[in-house]
């Protein structure tokens, strides 16, 4: 269950990152911002896990012997491209308006990681809908306070989010490689 909340909470830092620089953006409501940030990455992070998920299922039986190095493979490459993403310049630097257009593609954009990341939940001993609804719970959670942080903070803290949850995935990768 440790994993589970692990590879959640660093799923969650992308939505987490982009709803600084949103939250650090957007002149007034940020109440109104912060649920709407929260219910799109929080869905979109839920469901696209799943697909992972079921995608790897159904891969299982072709790669079975593989399926450890696979999973350290997808989230070395997600870890690594978090990492490097976070030390560059994100998309939201360039929105003037948040409109719910927006925030589909952002929600979309910052999930496919997690669709990737899904397959590894064939290798973790927790129930897939569970670990997909813990996933998109802390990233709406995430989310929500995201937008608040980056009103009060700017967006100094956006990249080092996005840094920490793909040092995270990392981690969880060698785990699932070596352990």
């Amino acid at each position: 269950m440790i994993e589970m909340l692990m590879l959640a909470m660093a799923l969650s830092m992308d939505a987490f990152a982009v709803s600084i620089g949103l939250g650090a953006k957007k002149g007034s409501d940020f109440k109104n911002l912060a649920l709407k940030a929260g219910a799109f990455f929080g869905i979109f992070q839920a469901i696209m896990p799943l697909i992972g998920y079921l995608g790897g299922k159904g891969l299982l039986g072709f790669v079975s012997s593989y399926t450890n190095l696979i999973a350290f493979g997808l989230l070395f490459i997600i870890g690594a491209k978090m990492i490097y993403e976070g030390m560059h310049e994100g998309i939201e630097e360039d929105i003037q308006k948040i409109t719910n257009k927006v925030m589909l593609t952002l929600a979309i954009a910052t999930s496919i990681d997690a669709m990737a990341a899904g397959f590894s939940l064939t290798l973790l001993p927790i129930n897939p809908f569970l670990a997909c609804f813990i996933i998109g719970m802390i990233t709406f959670v995430m989310s929500f306070i995201g937008v608040f942080v980056g009103k009060i903070s700017g967006t100094w803290l956006e990249s080092k989010a996005e840094i920490l949850g793909g040092v995270v995935l990392v981690i969880i990768g060698f785990r699932l490689l070596f352990f």
